[in-house]
């Protein structure tokens, strides 16, 4: 409890945290017949002592044991021999892409490796693949899961990702820290995600209460501040989002909560197809925009903001003259970064926790999860929760008419050949390329990169792949699928709010009705409620028939909320809607993606900005690199080498080369 003596102790070893669950110190010191410990006043009990004290050993630890009651001491003393092991090991964990070759093949594999602030910074590999751990994710025993059972959604989210992210990266009370300022008050539920029974052995978790009501703030309130922890503190980034509705509210929402120190060097534009998302979903992304936050509509589909980025990304001539240009590097914010798909995993893990607390199951027994999915995001977080170790027996892929993983999933023929993206009161899932698809293949077929570059190549150039029968057999040992039509979506709506008072968003309804469909009763679904209806309201009001569907966004949603419906009308959202009244946001052609960014820098909004870090400019523009003597070539290497610009990228550096030889 004294802050000199634990400096002095973190400074000269390594300080291990055996953390043993408060009922199991309390039956110790029982059998022990002790019933007061040092500390313990005549008004203090044993339990709040306990509890007390933890707050100190968070403050301090360097790597914590989960002791499971009736742990050995032979079991700690190996648990502990390991976690040391890989405290000092920081080169013992890592992520690969997708797409790298196996083995160590031309030894690329080991120069491809990357450590978790790495691939949180650059967001996509640049080979085009997706990061993945190189070693799979961790695995919890039965023991450690129940230590977890009474936590704070908080501490479990600590729990399970300091597990994940080598203390190297980000140290545990730092993390701590993170998560603390995440899972805070701008959520309305202090349970976080919660778990409601819906009808017979039906379970929804609410994953709206954040404070753009959707599922995207469980991963978008940790995401940016992880981000601004793992970006040196002299580097300037542009974070690009493409979203089909949810994820750019929550993204410019969480980025506006970062520190001023933090926005004055990391902004974010969000690009969403200006005709393929909710009135109100528009009208709320304009209200999140911020200091350092822009949203531009893109006159195309999803497929192609998200196809523009990862363009951008691997276009290695456009991002060099960023760097050079603008001392500006780039990074997603997307699900195709980790760090936004991590902490989905949570609150899978702690869903299946909530229903052992409510006493619905006992830990080990199996349940089936049900997931509305457009980008396989979320349902890929359900699938990497079980591969950790949560019971879970099926995730049930739920598509709209845009159902092509349903097709997939039962015939391991992903084709796009002739297939239009139909709009849909669901426009969250209005996808056809899923890209997180890429990173469960990747675990599907063992980790051969080679395979996975070569079919999402078919799927780019010939529009379609056929997955292996052996690799489908075991895709299909994890997931089942089916789709429902926009009627009986909007069908479901209306028959859950008459018998249990209760609205579904789209998304929702779309789980439920396949949830009804496929789920064999043997055990519990969990339906993944990722969305507040209250963001969908014209398809709300059409469902339940309650009359005049008005114009305005605002209108709408006053109108939902005079039914005094259940649950109540999202306030965040509504302020928001509000707010957007003040503000208006750009819309651009789809050939203009390139342009969008650079105007982005060099906008008189953005001048303060980036200049912060910013040497004087070169004579020469950047683009006319090709041209430059050798005096200005030594310029524009010592402008990349200075100590006050970002970091140089591996794509700056190959374009410099490409162009100029071994000599530079």
């Amino acid at each position: 409890m004294h802050a000199a003596s634990m400096e002095h102790v973190k400074k000269n070893g390594i300080v291990v945290y055996l953390d043993i669950p408060t009922p199991s110190i309390m039956n110790r010191l029982k059998l022990m017949k002790v019933d007061r410990i040092v500390g313990q006043g005549p008004s203090t009990s044993l339990k709040d002592l306990l509890q007390f004290r933890k707050q100190f050993y968070k403050k301090w630890y360097d790597v914590r044991i989960l002791c499971e009651d009736g742990i050995t001491a032979v079991a700690v003393a190996e648990k502990v021999l390991h976690a040391v092991k890989r405290y000092q090991d920081s080169e013992s964990e890592g992520l690969i892409s997708t797409r790298s070759l196996k083995g160590d093949e031309k030894g690329q594999q080991k120069h491809s490796i990357k450590y978790f602030s790495d691939a949180v910074v650059e967001g996509l590999a640049p080979d085009g693949g997706l990061f993945v751990p190189l070693k799979g994710l961790p695995k919890f025993t039965a023991g450690e899961w129940q230590c977890l059972l009474g936590e704070t959604y908080a501490e479990r989210a600590q729990l399970i990702l300091e597990k994940c992210i080598h203390p190297a990266d980000v140290p545990a009370s730092e993390l701590w820290a993170i998560i603390e300022a995440a899972y805070g008050q701008n959520f309305a539920c202090p349970k976080i995600a919660p778990v409601r029974h819906l009808t017979n052995n039906q379970f929804l978790l609410e994953l709206f209460h954040g404070p753009t009501a959707s599922f995207k703030d469980l991963a978008l309130q940790l995401m940016p501040r992880v981000f601004a922890y793992c970006i040196p503190q002299s580097c300037n980034y542009l974070v690009l989002v493409a979203t089909s509705g949810d994820t750019g509210s929550a993204v410019l929402d969480g980025f506006n909560r970062l520190s001023e120190t933090d926005k004055q060097r990391i902004a974010v534009v969000t690009f969403f197809p200006e005709n393929g998302v909710s009135q109100i979903q528009k009208s709320q992304m304009i209200g999140c925009q911020g200091k350092n936050t822009v949203v531009v509509g893109v006159k195309s589909d999803f497929d192609f903001c998200q196809s523009a980025i990862k363009k951008i990304f691997s276009d290695s001539d456009y991002t060099g003259f960023l760097t050079v240009e603008y001392g500006t590097a780039l990074s997603a914010a997307n699900s195709i970064n980790w760090a936004r798909l991590l902490p989905q995993v949570v609150y899978h893990a702690s869903a299946y926790l909530d229903l052992v607390e409510q006493n619905i199951i006992s830990f080990g027994s199996p349940v089936d999860v049900c997931i509305p999915t457009g980008n396989f995001g979320n349902i890929l977080a359900a699938v990497y929760a079980k591969t950790m170790g949560v019971p879970i027996r099926k995730c049930i892929c739920a598509s709209n008419q845009n159902n092509v993983l349903t097709d997939f999933i039962r015939t391991g023929l992903y084709d796009l050949r002739g297939r239009k993206l139909m709009r849909s009161s669901s426009p969250a899932i209005d996808i056809l390329k899923s890209s997180n698809l890429e990173r469960h293949l990747y675990q599907v077929v063992n980790g051969d990169g080679a395979l996975v570059a070569q079919l999402f190549n078919q799927l780019e150039n010939h529009h379609y792949f056929q997955l292996q029968k052996e690799f489908l057999e075991k895709l299909q040992q994890d997931l089942v699928a089916d789709w429902c039509s926009e009627k009986d979506c909007l069908g479901a709506i209306h028959s859950v709010y008459n018998s249990t008072g209760y609205i579904l968003d789209p998304h929702t309804a779309i789980a439920k009705v396949v949830a009804d469909r496929v789920q064999d009763k043997s055990c519990p679904v969990i339906i993944s409620s990722t969305a507040h209806y209250s963001k969908f309201a014209p398809a709300i009001l059409q469902a339940l028939r309650m009359g005049e569907i008005k114009q305005t966004p605002l209108s709408q949603l006053h109108l939902l909320n005079s039914y005094k419906p259940l649950p109540p009308i999202h306030r965040g959202l509504l302020e928001t809607v509000e707010k957007n009244k003040q503000q208006s946001h750009q819309i651009f052609d789809g050939e203009n993606v390139l342009k969008i960014c650079e105007s982005m820098l060099i906008s008189e909004r953005r001048n303060d900005w980036m200049l912060q870090t910013q040497k004087p400019k070169l004579k020469t523009s950047s683009r006319a690199l090709r041209n430059l003597g050798s005096n200005e070539m030594d310029e524009i290497l010592a402008l990349l080498a200075s100590e006050s610009m970002c970091p140089v990228r591996i794509n700056s550096l190959t374009f410099l080369a490409s162009e100029y030889g071994s000599r530079d």
